[in-house]
């Protein structure tokens, strides 16, 4: 085995940006969602249609706010880095041993022949 080698690891919590984007569009769709429902609506438009136009702008807005929040969080998450030490060692692989209790090479799991 070779001697274990080190090296310098910079560590911290960063934000989930898609996670962040899909939740600021769904704030932004509810939102438009709760603004819309506070005017009369055009009885020759109708609901549906004018919360989807309006939708358009209102999760455009969610999606960029979220992803604002998140790069302002991943901004904030770089000056906490904290740099650490790792250690990389090479470990060698177990032996395979046969259901029987055999080795792939015909010796048993103490290490003598196997009987056949």
């Amino acid at each position: 085995m070779s001697e274990p080698s080190t090296t310098e690891v910079r560590v911290r919590r960063a934000p989930k940006f898609g996670a962040f984007i899909a939740v600021g569009a769904l704030v932004g769709f509810i939102v438009t969602l709760a603004l819309t429902s506070l005017f009369p609506v055009d009885p020759n438009v109708g609901v549906g249609p004018l919360v989807a136009y309006f939708s358009l702008f209102g999760v455009s807005a969610g999606v960029a706010l979220g992803a604002l929040v998140a790069l302002l969080i991943n901004w904030r998450s770089n000056k906490k880095t904290v740099t650490l030490e790792a250690v990389r060692e090479e470990v060698a692989p177990a032996p395979v041993v046969a259901l029987d209790d055999t080795a792939a090479d015909g010796t048993a799991a103490d290490g003598t022949p196997a009987d056949d």
